[in-house]
């Protein structure tokens, strides 16, 4: 690398932002360049050329399109990640967007670069006016600009630039078309001004296993070259002296596998399990000693697909994904489509908040009537493909709100074939009315990520409102505390299968309230079983309390690990 590559700032910094995948690593700064300015008004195409001119759009789209499909069909990529990337990639070629550029291009002369900036700007405004979750969407709409723009010019679209050796990125943010290409050998950690802890870019770092900082306030004040030490477990950035060695910091890694059964020092079980979406991920989760699967994601099979796959293409790539974990027990999502996850074949009607809408098991419940038939073949391939893979099946649904929703699922599910039968809670009404809820299943698992943003009424992927989707903040942690009460009356596990399950120290604070199993990707899972069995229930019990009690997120984090001896560490 060049001297300026290597230079150190003069004056010392310290950023602390919200803590998002754990480990620590040393590294020069390499700045995200901002997206692609305004394309060129001008000159006017002559009127001979505008057709020619305006045929370019759709091609450049379903290019654009293609490679965003593409990047989320790459293996072992982030479920999450990948859904979204598929979701963009039909943001692409959207007949609205294209027509309206197209149109532009023939009665105006606009440039075809021009013209698709000027109609995403458009859509862009109306999306920004409408609010809520159609607001949060816009910035797919720029993103999905920006490329199409390019690809128009002929020049790079916009992202993360060639990594020349071992680098920090850090950007205002990073679109998950961005980070699906990182390596972790080049990408040493990520640093972002927005984003909060379920943000995708949050979700893909602990995937590839690099130490991440989000939220960071100040970022932007980081210079190119400026060697720093990022600690995405206490959250902190920080420049280091000139010469400081480069790379993961060793003194921060923990352990590697999975020392199971798992329990605390006095002997109280917890389960450990892993959250899958393919095969790979399964062959992970063994590979550190998960003791099962408490998430299997099974809408990857859907979410590219123009018809649905047969019943036995289904079946037989359950059982491949599933079969790495073999004799242990594997949980069942069933499809999770709608809001960000779309499925081409269900021709879902649009809506004004589709997060709010018709998604999950609402699909089947209130869905079209050619949607019939779907979750029951699901169903069927699931329970067939655990049979073939030799695991121990259990299945769930999505998007519960109620206990009239869990029984009918519930008969559907154990008329498919299906021994053990639950569901998620990710709507807050589920836990205000979980005394009947429980009663219909035979376990729950929390989705938190969910949970935190409905319970909160904040898109989980605004930067603006991270601080609102910390696990840590106490209103949360107290309607898991009502869960679990409830679930202790009945005798019903609770696993907790989001994001905040991957926090070794949010893992003790929900042992304490009565959590019975963790559910988080395979790299998380042995930092989260060590912190278990180095604590004893009582102690878990403490951070709890202190946890619960506390005004705010931060306070939760700090009076937890001050409550708890051992088992808790304040960052």
């Amino acid at each position: 690398m060049s001297t300026t590559d290597t230079r150190q700032q003069d004056e010392e910094m310290r950023l602390r932002g919200t803590p998002a995948s754990r480990g620590a690593a040393v590294g020069p700064v390499v700045r995200v360049p901002a997206p692609l300015g305004e394309p060129a008004a001008g000159p006017e195409v002559p009127g001979e050329r505008r057709e020619t001119e305006a045929a370019r759009i759709a091609p450049a789209a379903a290019e654009v399109g293609a490679r965003l499909m593409a990047l989320g069909g790459r293996p072992g990529l982030d479920p999450e990640v990948a859904n979204v990337l598929f979701a963009t990639s039909m943001m692409a070629e959207d007949p609205a967007l294209l027509d309206a550029a197209t149109a532009q291009v023939r009665e105006h002369g606009t440039p075809p670069a021009r013209a698709v900036y000027e109609a995403a700007a458009r859509f862009v405004a109306q999306l920004r006016a409408a609010g809520g979750y159609m607001a949060e969407r816009a910035g797919d709409v720029a993103d999905v600009r920006d490329r199409l723009v390019a690809e128009l010019l002929g020049v790079p679209a916009p992202g993360v630039p060639p990594l020349d050796g071992p680098s920090v990125l850090v950007a205002r943010d990073l679109a998950p078309a961005d980070t699906a290409t990182l390596e972790p050998a080049t990408a040493l950690a990520l640093v972002t001004e927005e984003g909060g802890p379920t943000s995708h870019t949050a979700i893909l770092a602990r995937s590839l296993g690099v130490p991440a900082v989000v939220g960071c306030p100040g970022a932007a004040g980081l210079a190119d070259g400026t060697l720093v030490r990022v600690d995405g477990a206490a959250g902190t950035v920080e420049t280091v002296p000139a010469g400081t060695a480069v790379g993961a910091d060793r003194s921060a890694a923990g352990p590697t596998t999975v020392d199971g059964p798992v329990t605390t020092t006095d002997g109280h079980r917890v389960a450990v399990v892993a959250n899958i979406a393919e095969a790979k991920d399964a062959e992970r989760a063994a590979a550190v000693g998960a003791e099962g699967v408490g998430l299997l994601r099974t809408e990857l099979t859907f979410l590219s697909a123009a018809t649905e796959p047969s019943p036995p293409d289904q079946r037989a790539g359950y059982a491949a994904t599933m079969a790495p974990l073999h004799g242990r027990p594997v949980t069942a999502r069933t499809l999770d489509a709608g809001a960000d996850k779309p499925v081409p074949f269900l021709a879902m009607a649009p809506e004004p908040n589709p997060a709010l809408g018709v998604r999950g098991q609402r699909v089947f419940d209130r869905g079209a009537a050619d949607h019939d038939g779907v979750l029951d073949r699901q169903l069927a391939a699931l329970v067939g493909g655990a049979v073939d893979a030799g695991v121990r099946l259990k299945v769930m649904a999505p998007m519960i709100a109620t206990a009239a929703e869990a029984r009918r699922f519930v008969a559907r599910a154990r008329a498919a074939g299906a021994g053990e039968v639950g569901v998620m809670i990710e709507v807050p009404a589920a836990v205000l009315g979980a005394r009947e809820l429980l009663a219909e299943v035979d376990f729950v698992s929390v989705g938190t990520n969910d949970l935190t943003q409905y319970l909160f009424a904040a898109d989980r992927q605004s930067g603006a409102l991270a601080g609102l989707n910390d696990p840590w903040q106490p209103a949360l942690l107290r309607l898991l505390e009502q869960l679990c009460r409830e679930a202790a009356v009945s005798g019903t596990p609770v696993g907790v299968c989001g994001e905040a399950a991957a926090d070794p120290d949010l893992a003790v604070v929900l042992v304490g309230l009565g959590v019975t199993s963790l559910s988080a990707s395979p790299a998380a899972l042995p930092a989260v079983a060590a912190r278990i069995a180095a604590s004893d229930l009582d102690a878990c019990r403490r951070a709890a309390s202190a946890a619960l009690a506390a005004p705010d997120a931060a306070t939760a984090r700090a009076s937890a690990g001050a409550a708890a001896s051992p088992g808790l560490t304040s960052p």
